[in-house]
């Protein structure tokens, strides 16, 4: 026969002296493989197979070097570092904020709200984007129209101004968060992931430690305009950092190395069958998902609590130490060094979870010669958010009857560190569990359901947080929010037993071992 290009597992152009059948022999092996076989004719001949040249292809970028895998990984916790800072940056800013242009708290809040509500919109954008153009135009084209919203916030003259522009800031960074998981997907295979989805994990949930301690002392020294004029300095560095990235996302790379080799490509999806993708498979498979898969909705309503109240703390946390401990303006925002130092403890965590029980059933399977994690059950995901579930209510109701004048100040500080530890590991979990669930095909719809019920909970629970603490009391509201994440710690005990059976009754694709 006669080959254009090698044959091991690349784009192959051959004449039409090799047959039919070997060809649906290719395709059929590279289903059997699970990867997505695009074709594309090259004039008369037979299809152009769009694979890698073989298991060591330089294209393929997992086989780039650790470090500049590790580069690439940086890229998406650095700017999920960068986005999320302008969701706890601001808080500190309100009182000054409503003082400035003569509005109440609750309406300079809003701009907090804005912003969060547009971190769960963001990926709307950024998912089919991401597919359409790759990951790095994503990456340079949304970071600079983040900044330059925040710009606009950072000038106003009105807070009409600070709330639509925080919305649309917070619209164009959210998809920086959500292609951070297509990145470390394109760079390591599913049972190498655990420390690079940790580590980008790592990078918004730090942000809302060390946010409201930098937040709270710019607008003590130089006001609120600078708070935003902070985000920006981070957001140039990030944009700066990400300059040097290559194209990680397969479909891109192969389809831009078929036009040089001369291929001649399938249409892309436009007009009304783009339309059709984006109301289907965009917008309407999570929403669906979340109303109608168990394993999702669950999961959603654990994770969109925990998110509720670390955002809710953001609120809260200053009220409770500048009237109880008597912290000036510029302290009041160092208690959330306990949430990030919560934040980092989740990484070894999590890495020792994986060496001791994940990485044992990946060596149990291998020995059973069922391959490798590929036929590891999704459950084993989940220890991570088993422990951590226990560290939410025991942080909470410690935090709860601490926070008093008989006790000193860092006792309630302190018992955050196992909130933001068992917050970040049930996420962190939650992410793994979910792709490894639904896989390639429906994980992101399942981690886009995810995202927009907690981000929509994030959103509207500080606007009522600190009237909830005045009305409650300090102590009594901390522990109703304790006594609801001990109703929810059961969500991931029982997915660990009876997963199997819900994943096999589930509406869509889901692993069957």
């Amino acid at each position: 026969m006669t080959v254009g290009q090698r044959d091991g597992g690349g784009i192959l152009s051959t004449s039409d002296s090799l047959s039919p059948a070997k060809t649906g022999e290719e395709k059929e092996a590279k289903k059997d493989l699970g990867e997505s076989v695009p074709c594309a004719r090259n004039g008369n001949q037979a299809p152009t197979v769009m694979d890698w040249d073989g298991p060591n292809d330089p294209d393929n970028p997992q086989t780039w070097s650790r470090s500049k895998k590790m580069y690439h990984i940086l890229v998406p916790t650095i700017l999920g570092f960068v986005v999320s800072l302008g969701t706890s940056l601001y808080p500190p800013s309100i009182d000054a904020i409503s003082h400035h242009f003569h509005a109440s708290n609750e309406v300079s809040l809003i701009g907090f709200t804005t912003f969060v509500l547009g971190l769960g919109l963001g990926p709307v954008l950024g998912s089919p984007a991401s597919e359409t153009l790759g990951r790095r135009p994503v990456y340079l084209l949304t970071i600079p129209l983040f900044g330059l919203f925040t710009l606009g916030a950072g000038l106003a003259r009105n807070v009409q101004t600070v709330i639509i522009c925080r919305f649309f800031a917070g619209l164009f960074g959210g998809p920086a968060l959500a292609v951070g998981a297509g990145t470390n997907a394109d760079l390591y295979p599913p049972d190498k992931r655990v420390f690079t989805t940790s580590l980008f994990t790592l990078g918004p949930f730090f942000a809302t430690g060390v946010g409201p301690v930098i937040g709270s002392y710019v607008d003590s020294r130089k006001g609120w305009r600078w708070v935003e004029w902070t985000s920006i300095f981070f957001a140039l560095f990030g944009f700066i950092f990400s300059l040097f990235t290559q194209e990680t996302y397969k479909k891109i790379i192969l389809t831009k190395r078929a036009k040089a080799r001369g291929a001649t490509l399938p249409p892309a999806l436009t007009g009304l069958a783009f339309f059709k993708h984006m109301m289907t498979v965009v917008l309407f498979r999570p929403i669906h998902m979340l109303f109608t898969e168990p394993i999702v909705a669950s999961f959603a309503i654990y994770v969109s609590f925990n998110f509720a109240v670390l955002f809710g703390f953001l609120a809260s946390i200053p009220v409770i130490f500048t009237t109880v401990y008597g912290f000036s303006h510029a302290q009041s925002g160092l208690p959330f060094i306990s949430i990030a130092i919560g934040c980092l403890l989740s990484i070894p965590t999590m890495l020792l979870q994986d060496r001791i029980f994940y990485r044992k059933a990946v060596r149990k399977a291998a020995a059973a010669g069922k391959g490798s994690a590929a036929a590891v059950a999704p459950e084993h995901r989940l220890y991570g958010a088993m422990l951590g579930s226990v560290g939410l209510p025991v942080s909470l109701f410690w935090f709860a009857w601490t926070a008093q004048e008989s006790v000193h100040w860092s006792v309630p500080i302190v018992g955050l560190v196992p909130f933001a530890w068992g917050n970040i590991s049930v996420f962190i979990s939650c992410v793994l569990y979910m792709i490894d669930t639904y896989m390639a095909a429906n994980g992101a719809s399942a981690m886009a359901a995810n995202g927009l019920a907690r981000y929509i909970a994030g959103a509207f629970f500080p606007l009522f947080t600190v009237q909830m603490y005045n009305g409650m009391g300090f102590q009594w509201a901390s522990s109703f929010l304790g006594f609801v994440t001990v109703v929810l710690l059961p969500v991931p005990w029982v997915l660990f037993l009876f997963g199997e059976k819900i994943r096999r009754r589930s509406g869509y694709d889901t692993w069957k071992g």
